[in-house]
């Protein structure tokens, strides 16, 4: 073996070895606290109930069966063990339809919040490393978005772009990148000063390189916190404006539009909006409680 190979090798290893401390590290302290436990399980079981939606569901979500109307759950009066969350006014099964939109949930609040990421960290890391008059322009453009409601300038743009999965998708994250970077450009002013990117300088790196290889993995960890509390509100906003008739369009099925469904049967069918907000209220939880974590793990001033 030569002596390229076998440093190869040993370089190898020693990466495997810290990769394996990390996460012995992080397994320690998620043990150690019954509040990330409890986000990681809810994540986790939502997660493999959207993966597995239409393994787990019984039937399927958009049949009708008229003379089954408004069943209601298995275990009240008047239920069947067919549908064990009951039926909706259609006759749809309630169990089978809340499976299936948890897909769309993950998916819109895991998508909205990468767009968000890839417009506020690149503004926020550009605004507070050049400053001056990019981070004027920048920071206007970022109080103008401040100045208005977050659900509201989400309706006002689904209402030109029309509803619709991917617009939703793009209208979402597109309306919540502010958050990022305003927490990206005030890390960046404090750590473009620091000693390491003075000697990144003076060793002739680009800031392009600076950005890339200094700046960014130094606001990583704010980021990642700040993305598990995001997916949370993006879910919210899905739902309401599934609520409102301008989110994701039927036949497909949302935790919002079973809402909305189910609204004028509250007195008469309370498990039509009840299971749908439950499972929206237990899911933003548990990426609560995994962003609560993630800031205690990742920030070292709280370890």
């Amino acid at each position: 073996m030569s002596n390229a190979t076998a440093e190869r090798v040993v370089e190898r290893s020693a990466t495997n070895a810290r990769r394996r401390g990390a996460l012995g590290f992080y397994w320690r302290r998620l043990r150690r606290s019954p509040v990330g436990m409890i986000g990681v399980a809810i994540i986790s079981a939502v997660l493999f109930v959207a993966a597995f939606a239409p393994v787990l569901a019984p039937h399927d979500p958009t049949l009708q069966r008229l003379e089954q109307r408004v069943l209601p759950p298995a275990w009240a009066a008047g239920g069947v063990s067919e549908f064990p969350l009951g039926t909706d006014n259609l006759g749809r099964d309630v169990l089978s339809r809340l499976l299936y939109g948890s897909q769309v949930s993950v998916m819109v609040g895991v998508s909205g919040v990468l767009v968000s990421m890839l417009i506020g960290v690149n503004a926020g890391l550009v605004a507070g490393f050049y400053g001056g008059r990019v981070d004027a322009v920048l920071g206007r453009i970022t109080d103008t978005f401040l100045s208005i409601p977050f659900i509201v300038l989400a309706l006002a743009v689904v209402g030109v772009l029309g509803p619709g999965l991917l617009n939703l998708i793009v209208v979402l994250g597109f309306v919540g990148w502010v958050s990022f970077s305003r927490v990206v450009r005030g890390e960046t002013l404090a750590i473009r000063q620091r000693e390491f990117v003075q000697a990144a300088r003076a060793i002739g790196q680009t800031n392009g390189q600076i950005l890339r290889r200094h700046l960014l993995p130094n606001v990583g960890p704010s980021v990642i916190v700040l993305a598990t509390l995001d997916v949370a509100s993006i879910i919210i906003a899905e739902s309401s404006l599934s609520f409102l008739g301008l989110g994701v369009q039927p036949p497909t099925v949302t935790w919002g539009a079973m809402l909305a469904d189910g609204r004028q049967f509250v007195a008469t069918a309370w498990w039509l909006a009840t299971v749908p907000g439950m499972a929206i209220t237990v899911t933003v939880l548990g990426i609560i409680f995994l962003g609560d974590w993630l800031r205690d793990v990742l920030d070292p001033r709280l370890r």
